[in-house]
């Protein structure tokens, strides 16, 4: 059994000094990788590559996710916002092309057209998802959920890989991982980035009239407003309850597989996204 240690390797090729000095990344998607290298590492076949699957899959993850960051508004940018866009992107190209690389040279053809096609669904439902969100056709369940759905999309394909006994507990398994992904993201979103959380989605379901006007119809909203309906409506109360919520679903999942030593590291993992709340994955620049 190999031990797990992706996030160091990826290291090696996130780690540069013009990357790390004029943009933030995005967090590395540790709790996704944790999962996916324990089962990979239990596979017959699969557990040879274990750790090079684990890798690529963070790299294209980190490549979807720093794209995401990439500031798409036309308000005039200082020289210093436009070098972080720059680099986003690039950084962004370079993460996704470097599974290509790692995967051509040890001969998994076949996985970089799996991967590929995954990068075409995510994206896909990434633009679904958009639509929904600009037509305000959108409830803060459905947000929450699609949004898992999109940090699955890259992992799902391994149910492929899996042995039989194994198969049938993944997408459950994935799926409540990145639940619980999800909302620990939200809760560490902050009054400046209120504009599409699931706080925000909330309010337009539960709010009144005036509140949903002023949601609606004004691009900057102010942060003392937004923290009055934070307040009113105990968005991070209601977030908390929904992680342990996710976080003891995850716990039950894991004590139904064949594995007392996998669900021995599920539950860690459970543990590791319950703990502590107020802190969210280290960035790549804070990983340094």
């Amino acid at each position: 059994m190999k031990p797990y240690r992706i996030p160091e390797i990826a290291q090696k090729y996130v780690d540069y000094d013009m990357i790390q000095r004029h943009t933030e990344l995005p967090a590395f998607p540790d709790p996704r990788i944790r999962l996916l290298f324990a089962f990979l590492n239990r596979q017959r076949f699969a557990a040879k590559h274990s750790e090079l699957y684990s890798l690529v899959v963070s790299l294209v993850q980190l490549g979807l996710d720093t794209h995401d960051m990439v500031d798409v508004e036309e308000a005039p940018l200082t020289l210093k916002d436009m070098r972080s866009r720059q680099l986003r992107i690039l950084a962004g190209d370079y993460f996704s092309s470097r599974f290509y690389q790692l995967l051509s040279q040890a001969g998994q053809i076949e996985m970089v057209g799996r991967l590929s096609e995954a990068i075409c669904e995510v994206n896909r439902m990434k633009t679904g998802l958009y639509v929904k969100a600009k037509q305000l056709n959108l409830t803060a369940e459905e947000y929450i959920v699609e949004t898992a759905r999109l940090k699955a999309g890259m992992f799902e394909g391994f149910a492929a890989l899996l042995e039989e006994k194994y198969v049938s507990n993944w997408p459950e398994l994935l799926q409540t991982v990145c639940l619980c992904e999800a909302v620990r993201d939200e809760l560490a979103r902050t009054d400046d980035r209120f504009t599409g959380s699931w706080g925000y989605w909330h309010v337009l379901e539960n709010g009144n009239e005036e509140e949903r006007r002023l949601l609606t119809e004004h691009a900057e909203l102010q942060p003392a407003f937004i923290h009055s309906l934070s307040i009113k409506f105990d968005i991070r109360g209601k977030l908390t309850d929904k992680l342990h919520g996710c976080a003891e679903h995850l716990q039950s999942l894991a004590r139904r597989l064949d594995s007392d030593k996998l669900a021995a590291e599920l539950l860690q993992l459970k543990e590791k996204l319950l703990y502590p709340l107020s802190a969210t994955a280290p960035t790549l620049t804070e990983m340094r």
